[in-house]
């Protein structure tokens, strides 16, 4: 059975690890250690985790490195074959790494998502992944048992494992050497995408990531940045465009990404019309800052497609309009979108 490191970044958050930390360290697995990526918290947080849990490893940042950072500069002190990137707001399933661990006996899977179901409704899917991620032909991100606002009821309908395109960041689970060979996380992302990112560099690469229903865990989230707030739009906007350029193959990267740059346009159009100036703003700023970094940007692409192992983009990301499905069709839901099966 496989070591795995859980990586918990924290800043400031010493409410969540008195709530949710209990669960993980209650994991029945034997081959586990747990690490506590602290960005410079000053709420007593690394003295209360050092107090009643000494056996968690605290790795002191000198400053906030958000998400991406904080990751990746505890991803050395590491002892694990697989690391498990886990937010601070997440419960778990005392089996939950029983289930990861079988899943990564086949070699070609690098990374692997559990079941999210809501904390506070756990009846339901959990927004940040619900049951896997995908892509639609124009980068629009959704999962099974959630497409935009839309989060199903879990009743068993997506208890099937398969591949996905992306695996939430709030708990992903990946080989650590694979994650290292691949530079880790883009820090030019800062928030949003960047585990999105991460996925599509491991497909293009010839491996795997896959969605596993045994593995349950609870997830509170909404901690980062609310749901509609301007800078939340902001990261999503330019995010995907450079999500997009990066890894896109040489195929479909113009078809797809100037397609994606219109539906954009008409985003803020809609936004400034409708009198939501904040998000105009956010659109604006997003399209602005991208092509500020695309030279940047462009040459990340150059470099990971000469090392791309696979020319096709990986049959996750899936032929369909998300956006017409679900506002033209009105078709919320995922077994609606693909009753006759994905790319139908």
């Amino acid at each position: 059975m496989p070591f795995f490191s859980i990586i918990i970044v924290s800043w400031n958050a010493l409410s969540h690890l008195k709530k949710y930390l209990p669960s993980v360290m209650a994991t029945e697995y034997s081959n586990f250690e747990v690490i506590l990526a602290d960005n410079a918290s000053n709420d007593g947080s690394k003295a209360w985790v050092a107090d009643k849990y000494p056996g968690v490893r605290i790795v002191e940042h000198d400053d906030n490195y958000g998400y991406c950072g904080g990751n990746n500069r505890a991803v050395p002190h590491a002892s694990g074959e697989i690391l498990l990137f886990l937010n601070n707001d997440v419960r778990v399933d005392p089996e939950w790494l029983q289930a990861l661990a079988k899943c990564f006996s086949n070699s070609k899977t690098a990374a692997v998502q559990p079941k999210f179901r809501a904390d506070e409704n756990p009846e339901y899917f959990e927004y940040a992944g619900a049951a896997g991620g995908f892509l639609d032909r124009y980068g629009y991100p959704f999962c099974r048992g959630r497409i935009f606002d839309t989060v199903e009821k879990d009743h068993g309908q997506y208890d099937d494992s398969q591949p996905i395109l992306w695996a939430s960041g709030a708990a992903l689970a990946v080989r650590k050497k694979l994650f290292e060979d691949l530079g880790g996380f883009d820090e030019d992302f800062e928030f949003h995408m960047e585990e999105i990112d991460l996925c599509w560099r491991l497909w293009n690469a010839g491996y795997e990531v896959r969605y596993c229903p045994e593995s349950l865990i609870y997830h509170l989230g909404g901690g980062s940045l609310p749901m509609g707030s301007p800078r939340k739009v902001y990261y999503n906007y330019r995010n995907n465009l450079m999500m997009l350029w990066k890894n896109c193959s040489s195929q479909s990267l113009t078809r797809r990404f100037w397609v994606r740059y219109g539906l954009d346009i008409i985003a803020g159009m809609r936004s400034l019309v409708g009198g939501h100036w904040a998000e105009c703003r956010a659109i604006g700023r997003a399209h602005y800052h991208f092509w500020q970094s695309f030279p940047d940007t462009h040459q990340k692409r150059a470099l990971l497609q000469q090392q791309r192992a696979v020319e096709e983009d990986p049959p996750t990301l899936l032929p369909v309009n998300i956006v017409l499905e679900y506002f033209g069709k009105g078709k919320q839901t995922y077994e609606a979108i693909f009753s006759s099966g994905p790319g139908q």
